[in-house]
């Protein structure tokens, strides 16, 4: 017996989606595929990535944003994996520049979409616990959340050398208490980021963080507990690491 649907006068849902961009070279892993494509486990990252999105409840769709001339490789690589079926995903190409590639996945959002997850595909082992948090405080009305971590280790600022290797002089060391090491999931109020992505412009490289962006226009920004297996895979060392927690994972909860 099919559901009667609502009238017409109540609103439709908001939902909420995930953009991962996906479109770098990695080229701190060295040469070969694109960093989203590497092995880990013996599934590319970027399968791990939208799995992590996917993991929660309260996403119901995953954009993927390509390399420019990658789309339709990256749309058979998700074809091929075993993803939830309660969750959409969406393959897009992407820009020359990060910030390019995720406007570009905010273009491709249904209208019904009200909060927008960026997560970095280099980001693959990110719990399911880290996801849903950064969803519920953008749903209880913050514009924009990072999950972040304390960081172990004293920061110096420092004046640049010209030339890589050379001394560089200590401009001072900022209060450690107060300094966060930032992640992903970042998650916004959608009209917010579209905003931040309208009106800052694009400089050079473009914007490696969504939530400067957001700050660049004078909104709060909020941060909630990351969590350690949240890393960013960058560079050879950080695939032994990962290929050791999803080990763990794979030993103790048949991840």
């Amino acid at each position: 017996m099919s559901s009667t649907p609502p009238p017409p006068d109540r609103p439709r849902p908001l939902r909420t989606a995930a953009v991962i961009p996906a479109a770098g070279r990695g080229i701190r892993l060295g040469p070969g595929a694109p960093k989203a494509l590497r092995v880990l486990g013996g599934t590319p990252m970027l399968i791990h990535a939208v799995r992590a999105m996917a993991a929660s409840r309260a996403v119901s769709l995953v954009v993927v944003v390509a390399p420019p001339d990658g789309a339709p490789e990256v749309k058979h690589l998700l074809d091929e994996h075993a993803l939830p079926e309660r969750t959409d995903y969406l393959v897009v190409p992407g820009g020359d520049t990060r910030q390019e590639s995720v406007g570009l996945g905010l273009d491709a959002l249904p209208e019904d979409i009200s909060v927008v997850l960026v997560h970095d595909a280099a980001r693959p082992l990110v719990p399911v616990d880290t996801v849903d948090a950064v969803v519920e405080a953008v749903r209880n009305g913050a514009p924009a959340v990072v999950p972040a971590l304390p960081l172990a280790d004293t920061v110096k600022e420092v004046e640049p050398a010209a030339v890589a290797g050379e001394p560089e002089p200590v401009l001072s060391t900022p209060v450690r208490a107060r300094l966060r090491a930032v992640q992903t999931p970042q998650g916004f109020d959608r009209d917010t980021l579209v905003r931040a992505h309208a009106e800052v412009a694009l400089d050079g490289e473009g914007a490696t963080d969504d939530a400067g962006m957001v700050e660049r226009l004078g909104k709060p920004v909020v941060v909630v507990p990351g969590h350690e297996e949240a890393f960013k895979v960058t560079r050879p060392l950080d695939l032994v690491l990962a290929e050791a927690v999803l080990a763990r994972r794979r030993a103790n909860d048949g991840f």
